[in-house]
């Protein structure tokens, strides 16, 4: 199987749950998952999600200088994974439905996008957008600067 030439890797706390949310929530298909050998970790899975890749495992932090590399522990991350849909409501509702807590509602954006931003259970953000107009680089510099006025 050939790869694309960048792939998001996950470190969890649980990635055997990680990969039945993603399955719940996103529709993800599981590609492949290696047990830890004797442990009932997972070292490495793949999935794709939305027609695109990601990868996981469970969080080897003992084998790795002690520190966990999980969003929970690390107190979030500033890393988000962006989705782009052809029918973002019904995406967001089953994400929601199956347990992602909402970080920036879902609405139409200044942009052209209708976008929001989700957490799952993991401390994984994700944003999920569905373009709805094509809006010049003009037009979003003026929807930008309405919107940003008196926000800052």
């Amino acid at each position: 199987m050939g790869y694309p030439p960048l792939i998001p890797y996950l470190v969890v706390s649980d990635a055997a749950g990680a990969i039945e949310f993603y399955k719940n929530a996103f529709g993800a298909i599981e590609l492949t998952r290696h047990a830890a050998g004797p442990l009932e970790q997972i070292s490495h899975a793949h999935l794709l999600v939305n027609s695109g890749s990601i990868m996981l495992s469970d969080d080897f932090s003992g084998m790795m200088g002690g520190t966990s590399a999980t969003p929970e522990a690390l107190g979030g991350s500033p890393v988000t994974l962006h989705l782009v849909l052809a029918d973002v409501d019904a995406f967001w509702e089953r994400a929601v439905a199956a347990g992602a807590v909402v970080k920036m509602e879902l609405a139409d954006q200044f942009w052209g996008d209708r976008y929001g931003q989700l957490v799952d259970p993991y401390g994984h953000v994700w944003s999920l957008g569905q373009t709805k107009a094509q809006l010049s680089d003009e037009q979003i510099k003026i929807a930008s600067a309405a919107y940003f006025a008196g926000r800052g």
